[in-house]
């Protein structure tokens, strides 16, 4: 039995009042200064990791989870909100086999404290709202230019923006103030592009192309083709009427926007100038037929309640009465 397993017994098995010897005590042992220095050392380096640790995360270097529920749109928004219900659900089903991938970029909120806003990944916020998931997200200082910049690059990267979202995208910085050349980066355009960009956001009504939507398929000829046909005069009145339609909501968004262009590409046909009914009466005013002329066409009408026998009687007689006719009008002929 060793003298400190010894120490020990004697220590529990001496009574209350009973102080332990000089024999007894256990000397003390000392600790070595190395071993003190490496352990300082040791809690010095996890401190300075932790730090770094939380330097990263203030730099947005490392993401972090966040609540879905605390997370605002980009102020500056370039999805229409019809997104693809089909790219949501693979999202879905991507975070629930292999967890969130990628993570979203926001800044802090720059009014409301505790919020935040998006500069990208809208779609995967969505997912994990639908989910009751929290999101994963890198958050860092970002000024409105930094915000559209990043925003752009990354829908452009992805390349699943459409026309008019890039286009209602770039009116929206241009109204917003920013540089064109801004406008240009965000968007991986150059100059002349982000014009054309521009031209066709300004000609489209944002009334009517939130109603037509994302249109996928369309590219820029045939939003050109509808901007410049909104042009004349009344293409707007067209364009409204066909948006309420009662079929309009049940097309796809590239059959609302073919509907509309259909509308304001439609001529107006004159209306034909209608020739004034004319009636015969019998001697005692009573109404016997009506002649009237519509277009092409010459329309006689008789009451059939009353006069049915009378209009066979005329059926029967007008071989008759048309080859007076032609007797007494030769130049009617031919």
């Amino acid at each position: 039995m060793s003298k400190r397993t010894q120490s020990v017994r004697n220590l529990f098995a001496a009574g209350p009042d009973e102080a332990p010897t000089a024999d007894t005590r256990q000397p003390m042992q000392r600790v070595a200064s190395g071993a003190v220095r490496s352990l300082k050392d040791t809690f010095s380096e996890v401190e300075r990791d932790y730090e770094e640790l939380k330097q990263k995360v203030a730099d947005g270097a490392l993401p972090i989870d966040l609540d879905p529920s605390l997370i605002d749109p980009s102020p500056f928004a370039d999805r229409f909100a019809d997104q693809d219900a089909s790219a949501v659900e693979a999202l879905k089903a991507s975070f629930l086999e292999h967890g969130q991938e990628i993570p979203i970029l926001v800044r802090a909120h720059p009014t409301e404290i505790g919020r935040y806003q998006i500069s990208y990944g809208h779609r995967r916020v969505r997912a994990a709202t639908e989910l009751g998931l929290k999101v994963k997200a890198y958050v860092r200082e970002l000024s409105d230019d930094r915000l559209v910049v990043a925003q752009g690059i990354e829908n452009s990267a992805r390349e699943d923006l459409t026309f008019i979202e890039r286009s209602m995208f770039a009116l929206k910085l241009e109204e917003g103030g920013f540089e064109r050349t801004l406008i240009q980066t965000a968007l991986s355009v150059d100059r002349q592009e982000a014009s054309k960009l521009i031209n066709v956001g300004r000609a489209v009504p944002g009334w009517l192309a939130e109603a037509i939507g994302r249109a996928p398929k369309i590219g820029r000829p045939r939003w050109q083709e509808l901007a410049d046909g909104l042009k004349n005069a009344g293409a707007e009145s067209k364009a409204r009427k066909a948006t309420t339609d009662k079929s309009f909501g049940h097309k796809t968004s590239d059959d609302r926007f073919i509907a509309v262009l259909r509308a304001i590409k439609a001529i107006d046909r004159p209306s034909a100038e209608k020739t004034p009914v004319l009636s015969v009466k019998s001697a005692e005013g009573t109404k016997i037929a009506t002649l009237a002329v519509s277009g092409r066409v010459c329309k006689i009408e008789i009451d059939r309640d009353r006069d049915e026998a009378f209009a066979k009687f005329v059926m029967d007689r007008i071989p008759d009465l048309y080859e007076k006719f032609r007797q007494t009008e030769p130049g009617s002929e031919g």
